[in-house]
């Protein structure tokens, strides 16, 4: 082997884009690649020589942000992620959950942020192919996805085509590889305009004794490529698109951006999934961001090994590629297989089956090396863990950011408590703004049906996954609030892991374990970096009190255009195991004559720092146009004890329907519990005893909340305090939903009936609300189409 100092192979001066290494130092290129000046002398101290062009563009992407999470990682560490559930945490493909089952649950989220802004469509396309091929990678069946999606002024004609492309990318992806697309959330705010939010979750299940690590191991064992050719697409989206912020030049990035296949991904998923079943995989990584570099180095790094390819094998769809763009190609629906040494055949033979292109690229070797060959000429060679773990961990200067704490000390009396007859049509504007209003639109093209498991569908609070040949179920949400963390990072963070674990109990299950998306401006900016440390601290806080470790994740930074960062946005995809899917709860009132309940502790005047959960809230937005306030602050106690009377309820089949108070406060939340119960009414209807045709009448409500004294009304009704949830019951129910709340210390408060088509709501006695239903829910389903019709 060569001594390192006197590695001189690689393309030299002469070939197109190539660089020399005396060009790389006059044009001090690293820089051009992402890397600053001292990143570059640690790679020529590890090295013990300077780099060629292609091992430079090979350290550019894997010590990217987006691939080292070079400001991330140490704050990272504080989030729990063991459990008596926890299989396999941080660190693999994916999260991997016990369930109670001969399968296991694999999840992860990933987010296609600034490549959904460049190219929407493609972006939003492949992030679902690339988080597909991460749950495929620990061997699951991908069984759901989920989408959560943030994006600008809905007034602007770029929001509108943002929107819809990225919603029409996830959709054609999703369907044409036939897996549902089940829940996810949408919401819209200035500081998304010109950086929408594309957080794509997946779920699947794994036979244990099929589980898959993303490791290169036993020396001499192959190296197998398999899907895609590849090409030129997706060069330079780690390092650079999803590295940096944005400016005046993003549309020029259009190239950076990949390219999907998803009918290749639907062979490539199923000739994995044989392939595993010769016994003869023993390593198996996915190729996403900076490609062959990434999954080649990062199966040697785990693995203790070293990896030699010749790329001159890769098979390629477009020619005269130099070894830079080889290795750095991001092209889509390619995997990495380790491969037993002698049982190539017995693997290649299934890719052949499916039509499925598969090539033995190289081999794992021992030294430790990454050594990539074109032909008989190296054209690379590295150390594995240098390349893949060995860049350095930045703990930036933290500064609160004044804007900000300005906002969240002002004062509740500088919002006017509107008059009486004001709050039907501050309802009737909460309804039908674009957070709140019916996301219909964007569900119903997704196929949410395929495969047959799907038990409660979008729209609710969780959807809920049949798991075939078993009682039991899966439920699963996504949910975040980025005013509420721009406000308060650290209470939005903490309030976001409790509403998503709040959410799969609304529908009996209990919550298990977590993944989570973490959207942030520049890593550089104090401000930002404060805003990342307390929201770490909320997470950590919120996990370890509700029990949910957190599984694995990602971090999102440089959502940012100019000096406009996004707000910090954390979205937490929560799972959660329902013992019996036939006792799940859903959203909507069901019968007339049923008991309406609020569970949760009342309002009391110095609730949330005296906001009373109006800082930060859709009303203060939508109504008076302010962010501003302190948000809700969880109590997690009194959460935890809410979750547990949540399920129990559940299990002993005592709850009709639950829904948790969010975005729009009660109000809102006892109006989507009408417009569900309109989907599910009887024939007879719910019209006070009378006999109106099922679609001619709507599920309607009267509740009178008792208010204590300093209590503001417009709280009660649109706070967004957090612990909160409706639910409904048989009358005849109420006494053992009474008895467990007692018994578990939560309040619950009867304050209403189902009847009528109406939603009446008095405080006190005082009627301040009477709105026909079927009024309520026109506005709140008109609004998304009008959007994306422009």
């Amino acid at each position: 082997m060569r001594g390192r100092r006197g590695f001189a192979g690689g393309e030299e001066a002469g070939e197109a884009g190539v660089l020399s290494r005396e060009e790389i130092q006059a044009r001090q290129a690293w820089r051009e690649l992402g890397l600053t000046d001292y990143e570059y002398r640690l790679i020529v101290d590890g090295l013990g020589r300077e780099p060629n062009w292609t091992e430079l563009g090979m350290f550019s992407v894997l010590w990217s942000e987006h691939c080292a999470y070079k400001h991330s990682r140490l704050l990272l560490r504080q989030l729990p992620s063991q459990g008596k559930r926890v299989i396999q945490g941080p660190g693999e493909n994916a999260g991997v959950l016990d369930i109670d089952e001969p399968v296991a649950l694999a999840v992860r989220i990933e987010s296609h942020n600034h490549p959904s802004f460049v190219e929407p469509f493609q972006g939003a396309a492949t992030g679902i192919g690339g988080i597909v091929r991460d749950i495929l990678a620990v061997g699951a069946r991908p069984l759901a996805l989920l989408d959560s999606l943030r994006f600008g002024d809905p007034a602007l004609p770029l929001t509108r085509y943002l929107f819809g492309g990225v919603v029409s990318g996830i959709a054609s992806y999703g369907n044409s590889i036939g897996v549902p697309t089940v829940g996810g959330e949408v919401a819209f705010a200035p500081a998304y305009t010109y950086n929408p939010l594309v957080n794509v979750m997946c779920l699947g299940l794994v036979r244990r004794d099929r589980l898959m690590k993303g490791q290169a191991v036993g020396a001499g064992n192959a190296v197998v490529l398999v899907g895609s050719p590849t090409g030129r697409d997706g060069i330079h989206g780690a390092g650079l698109l999803a590295s940096r912020t944005f400016d005046e030049k993003a549309a020029e990035m259009r190239p950076a951006v990949q390219v999907g296949d998803p009918f290749m991904e639907k062979v490539v998923i199923e000739a994995c999934l044989q392939a595993l079943e010769t016994g003869a995989v023993v390593g198996l990584q996915d190729l996403g961001a900076a490609g062959l570099t990434s999954a080649c180095a990062e199966t040697a790094a785990r693995g203790g090994a070293g990896v030699e390819i010749d790329i001159r094998r890769v098979p390629r769809r477009e020619p005269g590629m130099t070894p830079f763009e080889v290795m750095l190609s991001e092209s889509q629906e390619r995997m990495l297989l380790i491969v037993e040494r002698g049982r190539e055949e017995d693997v290649l033979a299934v890719f052949r089956r499916w039509d499925v292109p598969a090539t033995v690229i190289g081999k794992v070797t021992g030294d430790g090396m990454f050594r990539v060959r074109d032909g008989d000429e190296v054209v690379a060679e590295v150390p594995a863990a240098l390349l893949a773990a060995g860049s350095p961990a930045y703990s930036p200067l933290q500064v609160e950011p004044e804007e900000p704490a300005r906002a969240r000390q002002r004062r509740p009396g500088e919002v006017p408590v509107p008059t009486d007859e004001a709050f039907p049509a501050i309802l009737e504007k909460l309804i039908s703004s674009p957070g709140v209003a019916s996301k219909e639109w964007v569900w119903r093209q997704y196929d949410h049906m395929v495969q047959i498991n799907t038990v409660v569908a979008p729209g609710a609070d969780a959807a809920v996954l049949r798991l075939k040949g078993s009682s039991r179920g899966i439920a699963v949400c996504t949910d975040g609030n980025g005013r509420w963390c721009y406000l308060d990072p650290r209470a939005g963070a903490a309030a976001a892991v409790a509403e998503a674990a709040r959410n799969v109990a609304c529908v009996g299950a209990e919550p298990i374990g977590l993944t989570n998306c973490l959207n942030f401006g520049s890593p550089e900016d104090p401000g930002v970096m404060w805003q990342f440390a307390r929201v770490i601290e909320g997470m950590a806080e919120a996990a370890r009190e509700l029990g949910t470790p957190v599984t694995g994740g990602n971090v999102s930074f440089y959502n940012q255009t100019g000096k406009q960062a996004v707000y910090p946005t954390p979205v937490v995809g929560m799972v959660g195991l329902l013992g019996d899917v036939a006792r799940v709860v859903t959203t909507g009132f069901k019968r007339c004559g049923d008991m309406v309940v609020l569970l949760g502790n009342p309002l009391q005047p110095d609730t949330d720092r005296g906001w009373q959960g109006l800082g930060g809230s859709e009303y203060l937005a939508v109504w008076h146009g302010l962010v501003a306030g302190q948000p809700p602050v969880p109590d997690l106690k009194a959460e935890r004890a809410l979750i547990s009377l949540l399920v129990g309820a559940a299990r002993e089949g005592i709850l009709a329907s639950a829904h948790d108070v969010s975005d729009g406060g009660l109000a809102v939340a006892l109006a989507e519990s009408c417009f569900a119960g309109c989907d599910a009414a009887p024939a007879s209807g719910c019209s006070g005893g009378g006999d109106a045709p099922r679609g001619g009448g709507c599920v309607g409500v009267e509740v009178d909340i008792p208010v204590p004294s300093g209590v503001r009304p417009d709280a009660v009704l649109f706070g967004e305090s957090t612990g909160r949830v409706v639910v409904s019951c048989r009358p005849g129910d109420w006494p053992r939903l009474d008895r467990l709340s007692r018994a578990v210390g939560v309040h619950a408060q009867p304050v209403g009936w189902v009847r009528g088509e109406h939603l009446r709501l008095s405080l006190n006695g005082r009627l301040l609300v009477d709105v026909p239903v079927a009024r309520l829910r026109a506005l709140w389903c008109q609004t998304i189409p009008r959007l994306a019709a422009g």
